[in-house]
């Protein structure tokens, strides 16, 4: 029996909460998003990975796209995601013309969804709750690695 969407978006975003914690674990940001295809089968993970290697562009789900490799399949995939994409991961998911992103929350972070949907890929925002609470702690602790990951200047 093969699964619904609605039980691969699940699964997708499970594996992508568990990229985000490993992210965390590691004194990174919580962030982590899976690549999942047509049957379910989860084929690429990433989690966000700036603070542990300096590399300001490896947000999770760039990581997770890199780890894809070199495939001719992404415009069959889905992209699940702990948190709203940002500019970066949104445009990256444009240039691969991956068709649907599913979203963990957007609460904590709105990022360029417009332009995802504007690119015609479906857009499914699912208010999980493990996302959310664990953005909120994240960001409450650490205000300032949070600003320096989305790009806000400093105050002072």
């Amino acid at each position: 029996m093969s699964m619904t969407r609605e039980a691969m978006d699940h699964a997708a975003l499970d594996a992508a909460v568990e990229q985000a914690r490993k992210s965390l674990a590691e004194g990174g940001i919580p962030i982590g998003a899976a690549l999942m295809n047509e049957e379910g089968v989860i084929v690429a993970l990433g989690h966000n990975q700036r603070v542990q290697s300096g590399d300001p562009t490896a947000h999770a789900e760039s990581v997770c796209i890199r780890n894809a490799g070199r495939r001719r399949d992404w415009h069959t995939l889905t992209m699940a995601t702990t948190l709203s994409p940002c500019a970066m991961c949104s445009g990256t998911a444009v240039l691969h013309r991956i068709p649907r992103i599913v979203i963990g929350e957007n609460m904590t972070f709105t990022g360029r969804e417009d332009w995802l949907k504007g690119e015609g890929a479906e857009v499914v925002v699912v208010h999980d709750l493990r996302c959310t609470s664990m953005m909120e702690s994240f960001i409450t602790a650490r205000p300032d690695l949070w600003d320096e990951d989305i790009g806000v200047p400093p105050t002072d």
